[in-house]
């Protein structure tokens, strides 16, 4: 008799892929249904499968189960089910047993069947580590499909026991993390799958990037704006800048000088396109006496439709910067010569850089540098800015790694953007 001779990998394989992460705005897809598998063919088994043999006492009543569960006959199924269960006595006739109920439950679409017989199977302990590894994939899938999070979680513990470098099991157990409300497990389980992928000689995917980035925003973890400039720096385009910056304004709330060279900097990459960007861009320069970069910025967006200036938001702001003198180079040049402070010297130097001479706005602020009392942090960042849109890739980095206090971080992005981020 061939009764219970196909292989313990070979019994698990009764269900369709489970779910897997799939990174962006939604949570993984759950399957709607448990679906139908047919049972191996015991006939074409390979030399090297092992077999799984009930006891002397527990062969007929499994032998009598399974002829049952092959003609699905579900009154013969449930009646043959309890003459098994009160005579099985050893693991393998647990695993037979649960075997079967695992294919009835497929047969008859039953998720909530099939896990437990799942369950069954693996606490027989009847599988080598390898042959259990299928089945644990098909439960953490399930489970999660279930939205029972928990056990989701455990048998996705087991699965990256067994095989630590599992990318869809690390992707999965974020998720289910996620759902539970362990942000910080999601987001060390991200970087666990991105860190693999690095390893393995591969740019990461960019929704792990992204989505790691936006959990650890969403619960105000302190690694976001790192996670972000990760994103930006394996995936520049202007979306992911945009994005990084945001997150690192509202995380950190810089003052304006910060908030001014960021949205310069997105400016820089195409990044600039919220019209309310554009409005703190034009007024946080018009404060500094800086009228001709605020109406250029405004032109410009106004040139690219991101702004309607004869709408509330920007028609008087508008009319106010044209009222303002607009300094040309002429008058710059004049007011350098005379500057008492190294503060008067960088807000001559924006205005420089407002107009496009980059060259001359990196070599004012390195005149401000040279004064007494000037803030080096902020004149260091300048020249990094002016050389950076100027092409000078080599200066703007040795100037923006410079910068301390609390631009540091505003000259790390800059820096991305220098290393062709």
């Amino acid at each position: 008799m061939k009764l219970f001779a196909s292989s313990a990998i070979a019994l698990v394989a009764l269900f369709a892929a489970p779910a897997t992460a799939q990174y962006g705005p939604s949570t993984p897809q759950p399957a709607p249904t448990v679906p139908q598998a047919e049972r191996p063919n015991q006939g074409e088994q390979k030399s090297d499968q092992r077999q799984v043999k009930p006891s002397s006492k527990a062969l007929k009543p499994l032998s009598e189960l399974q002829t049952a569960v092959k003609s699905k006959d579900a009154a013969a199924i449930q009646a043959k089910l309890a003459a098994a269960q009160a005579v099985v006595s050893t693991n393998e006739d647990r695993f037979i047993l649960a075997q079967l109920q695992l294919q009835a439950a497929a047969d008859t679409n039953d998720t909530a069947a099939a896990m437990s017989a799942m369950d069954a199977m693996l606490a027989t302990g009847v599988l080598r580590p390898a042959e259990s590894l299928p089945l644990l994939k098909n439960l953490s899938g399930l489970r999660f499909n279930a939205k029972q999070y928990d056990q989701a979680g455990a048998a996705l513990e087991k699965r990256l026991a067994l095989d630590p470098n599992d990318l869809d099991a690390i992707g999965l157990l974020a998720e289910t993390r996620n759902a539970q409300g362990r942000i910080p497990d999601a987001v060390a389980a991200l970087q666990r799958g991105i860190q693999l992928q690095s390893a393995a000689g591969k740019k990461p995917d960019e929704n792990w990037l992204k989505r790691a980035a936006a959990l650890a925003y969403n619960a105000k973890m302190a690694n976001a704006p790192e996670l972000a400039r990760q994103w930006v720096a394996a995936y520049p385009n202007p979306t992911s800048w945009r994005n990084a910056i945001a997150i690192y304004r509202n995380t950190t709330h810089p003052e304006i000088e910060g908030i001014l060279d960021l949205l310069r900097l997105e400016n820089a990459t195409g990044a600039l396109t919220d019209p309310n960007d554009y409005e703190l861009y034009a007024t946080g320069t018009a404060q500094q006496g800086n009228y001709v970069e605020g109406l250029a910025v405004l032109n410009q967006g106004a040139a690219a439709k991101h702004i309607d200036p004869a709408s509330a938001q920007f028609k008087d702001v508008l009319a106010g910067l044209k009222a303002k003198p607009q300094a040309t180079e002429a008058d710059l040049a004049e007011a350098a010569k005379t500057a008492p402070a190294a503060s008067t010297l960088i807000r001559i130097g924006d205005r420089y850089y407002g107009l496009g001479n980059y060259a001359k706005a990196a070599e004012t602020y390195r005149a401000a540098l040279a004064k007494p009392g000037a803030d080096a942090d902020v004149a260091n960042l300048h020249i990094g800015m002016a050389l950076a849109r100027s092409g000078d890739k080599a200066g703007a980095a040795a100037a923006l790694g410079k910068v301390g206090g609390s631009l540091a971080d505003v000259a790390k992005f800059w820096l991305l953007y220098v290393q062709g981020a």
